[in-house]
């Protein structure tokens, strides 16, 4: 990959969000409509990020039972923990190399991740989500 391009540059979509009080069943069909695979949760008066929802892992609690449509996102959401975890901020000025250590679990070392929330300089607003296929399709159709 080239040193210049930048998270900018793979045009990462708005992020979805949803509120933790949100049914199961909306959020899995508000992601639907987009084609989204991952939503950001968050506070209903703050706005602030909570955490996430995987849809795929959503559809194997649904199917195993663990988690009804009926149920309230937060309790199928993936919390973030903010207490003692040092995270890495995504902007869209972030370099997709470090995007890409990211996604393999070379940065902080927390293990592989399969997307970036992207905010702004501050944490304070999320401007998108980028998943590991975002960035693999950018450098497919990226000449060399």
């Amino acid at each position: 990959m080239g040193s210049k391009a930048t998270v900018e540059d793979l045009d990462p979509p708005s992020a979805l969000s949803v509120k933790p009080t949100d049914s199961v069943s909306t959020a899995i069909m508000r992601a639907y409509e987009r084609d989204y695979t991952h939503l950001t949760v968050v506070s209903e008066d703050t706005r602030a990020l909570l955490g996430y929802l995987s849809i795929p892992r959503l559809k194997q609690l649904l199917k195993e039972g663990t988690v009804r449509e009926t149920d309230f996102v937060e309790a199928a959401m993936q919390k973030f923990r903010r207490k003692g975890k040092v995270y890495k901020v995504i902007t869209m000025n972030t370099p997709l190399e470090e995007l890409e250590a990211f996604f393999n679990g070379g940065v902080n070392g927390s293990g592989p991740q399969t997307f970036a929330v992207v905010t702004d300089d501050s944490r304070r607003f999320v401007l998108g989500v980028a998943t590991k296929g975002d960035l693999e399709e950018f450098v497919k159709r990226r000449p060399a």
